[in-house]
């Protein structure tokens, strides 16, 4: 684990190259993608079973046209 100095110093790095009054945003921001990153792998994927059907159903070897 990281000992006390080290967060001190990751602490004071940051405040001087980020503006003291920006860090809680910061830190907020990095709180927030981490959660959602967790909860993003803790989730099963989700699959449509619907859009392959439907991706079976129109395929004729032809690529559509453009619209």
């Amino acid at each position: 684990m990281t000992s006390m100095q080290e967060v001190l110093v990751i602490v004071v790095i940051g405040l001087l190259l980020f503006n003291w009054r920006k860090l809680p945003d910061i830190a907020s921001s990095f709180g927030k993608a981490l959660t959602s990153f967790k909860r993003g792998l803790s989730e099963p994927e989700e699959v449509d079973l619907n859009e392959k059907k439907k991706d079976k159903d129109t395929d004729s070897g032809e690529t559509p046209p453009k619209a």
